[in-house]
């Protein structure tokens, strides 16, 4: 990257590696493992001139007896936190009055209640009675505990009990109280973000933030919110490029898993599995975002690779929700859906607030055809996670199965809210539209869909010049939509709008993989859809006053006989109706050319 095309941000100072070094061991004592292991990564990627500018060191002065027996007292407190005896950790920290000491013990009396609360959620498993989520009842009586803490870590402990009372305004409040003290705390970045479910909210809060928007923490927290919000752009790409050079942390796995995020997001899936596969060369024992390598190599349909992670995380840690979900896509992409839902569970009961995990199970359900079932894991999953895109179209699916179209169309409504610029969501709000009857705006909603292929290929998968995949089917959906409301002319045109996407995409150069034979560019779901065109060109073009009966011939003729050349296999349904249709186009045609030759006579 150019230097002028460097997003501007601050480079990493001196008084930025302290304050990261503090930070990664405040959080450690204080149980909080991510935000450790997170300012640690930054830490241990910097290059040796940034790790060794020199900072003014305090003034040591030498412990009391007293200050002696509470640092023994907490270090033990500590190792009882390591081995997750944490009630145990409890009764050693009563006593201590040190701000650290009243976190560790207050933040051990949480996680002993969630444990509680968990336990006594899944004796209520398959119970009608089941409350959505667990409830810990101890959480207002330990934020009461530490309502007028000032201390920063406590403020945001405090903002961690107002999100889980449900008081998100105060709750933000707090959590960019402790920000402003506390920059490097990614813990407190990723409450911020919980407490964040649509792009305008993100704007507002971004305003609030008492750190520069060129300070690197506030740069990583835009990046990654905005990929949740999934509405990345190339700017949050060159923010990670940048991020990714020496005056920052070049070496970053998490930065570099970042960047793989906002890749797939961008739907450029081929560079993002190669940002993995560089992560996993650097560390090949890493499990942390394996969930987001999964949701890539499940988009692109690789079997291969997911099989073979599977076989090799499942032996480091079948217990992490991680590899849970990793070995659910697995069974998922080969049409195993008990063995998936099986893994897929599995993820959640090792991390209830696992929405990913959750959404794929309700999609297996779907598969399924269990819609009951779905609908419960699918509404848990968008209880932990509002952004998730894949849960609310989810539900749509499951609402449809049971014939309750405006349920559907409301859920396509909440899907599209998360994913405004993506043809798919914009295409399957049509079908929910058309299905309870607003045509017209299921008509609008197709030609949305349309304008956004246009903006795709900058931004994806899609070489330049290559056609948009989905253009062919839009076009087509829209020549259906058209001959609904009457309009036969428009549905003509938009019919033979698909077939001429069909032609550009299959005509094509061919693709060389790994040195051996081209393959067309696209896929069986493509042809069958080129097929369809085809077919319901023709019709159309039997239909119109001044139709062309030969192109409708030709056409029909093409489908019958291969078209383009392609080894793909015809579907039942459309042979069966082409075949139909060319016997009645060859007779009508025969009888007009019988026709015109006894008039000449």
């Amino acid at each position: 990257m150019d230097s002028e095309d460097m997003p501007d941000i601050q480079s990493v100072d001196a008084q930025m590696v302290s304050e990261l070094r503090q930070t990664s061991k405040e959080a450690h004592e204080r149980g909080l493992v991510a935000a450790a292991r997170w300012s640690l990564d930054l830490l241990r990627s910097l290059t040796e001139e940034r790790r060794s500018k020199p900072i003014p060191k305090p003034e040591l002065v030498d412990p009391t007896v007293e200050q002696l027996r509470e640092e023994e007292t907490f270090e033990l407190a500590r190792k009882f936190v390591d081995e997750k005896q944490h009630a145990r950790a409890v009764t050693v920290l009563d006593g201590l009055d040190s701000d650290r000491a009243v976190f560790l013990r207050v933040y051990c009396l949480y996680i002993v209640g969630e444990k509680k609360a968990l336990r006594d959620w899944h004796v209520m498993d398959g119970v009608r009675r089941q409350l959505p989520t667990p409830v810990n009842p101890q959480i207002i009586e330990l934020y009461h505990l530490i309502e007028d803490a000032t201390d920063p870590w406590l403020v945001f402990l405090k903002a961690l009990f107002l999100f889980r009372l449900s008081r998100i305004t105060e709750a933000v409040e707090c959590v960019l109280l402790s920000l402003a003290s506390l920059p490097w705390n990614w813990s407190a970045w990723t409450l911020l973000g919980d407490c964040i479910h649509e792009p305008s909210q993100l704007a507002t809060h971004l305003d609030n933030i008492a750190l520069p928007a060129y300070h690197p923490a506030f740069q990583l927290f835009l990046v990654y919110m905005v990929a949740a919000l999934r509405g990345t752009t190339l700017s949050e790409l060159a923010v990670c490029d940048a991020l990714l050079t020496s005056p920052y942390f070049p070496t970053s796995l998490w930065i570099m898993s970042l960047r793989a995020r906002v890749l797939y997001s961008l739907h450029k899936h081929r560079d993002a599995e190669d940002q993995f596969d560089t992560i996993l060369a650097m560390e090949p024992y890493r499990i942390d975002s394996l969930d987001v390598f999964a949701d890539i190599l499940f988009m692109m349909d690789n079997k291969e690779k997911l099989a073979m992670l599977s076989q090799f995380f499942l032996v480091l840690n079948r217990d992490r929700p991680e590899v849970c979900y990793l070995v659910g896509c697995h069974y998922s992409l080969r049409n195993e859906h008990e063995k998936a839902i099986k893994h897929f569970r599995r993820a959640t009961e090792l991390d209830r607030t696992f929405g990913n995990a959750w959404g794929m199970m309700g999609m297996e359900y779907i598969e399924l055809n269990n819609p009951q079932a779905a609908i419960e894991s699918l509404r848990r999953g968008v209880d932990v996670n509002p952004r998730d895109f894949r849960a609310w179209s989810g539900l749509a699916k499951a609402y449809e199965m049971l014939g309750m179209q405006p349920y559907a169309l409301y859920y396509r409504s909440k899907a599209l809210k998360l994913r405004p610029d993506e043809p798919d969501a914009w295409e399957e709000h049509s079908h929910s539209l058309e299905a309870v009857g607003k045509l017209e705006e299921a008509l609008s909603a197709m030609k949305n869909a349309l304008i956004f292929t246009q903006m795709a290929p900058a931004t994806s998968d899609i070489r330049p010049g290559q056609p948009h995949p989905m253009r062919m089917s839009i076009a087509l959906r829209l020549s259906h939509l058209f001959s609904l409301t009457g309009d036969h002319t428009a549905a003509a045109y938009h019919a033979q709008s698909a077939v001429r996407e069909g032609e550009s995409g299959f005509q094509m150069p061919a693709m060389q993989l790994m040195g051996g034979p081209a393959v067309p560019q696209w896929g069986p779901n493509d042809y069958a859809t080129y097929l369809k065109a085809l077919v319901v060109c023709a019709e159309h073009q039997i239909r119109l006053p001044m139709g062309d009966w030969g192109r409708a011939k030709e056409y029909l003729e093409r489908v019958l006989g291969g078209a383009m050349g392609v080894n793909y296999t015809i579907d039942e349904v459309t042979q069966a109706k082409a075949s139909e249709l060319l016997k009645f186009v060859r007779t009508k045609l025969q009888m007009r050319a019988a026709s015109e030759a006894a008039r000449l006579d």
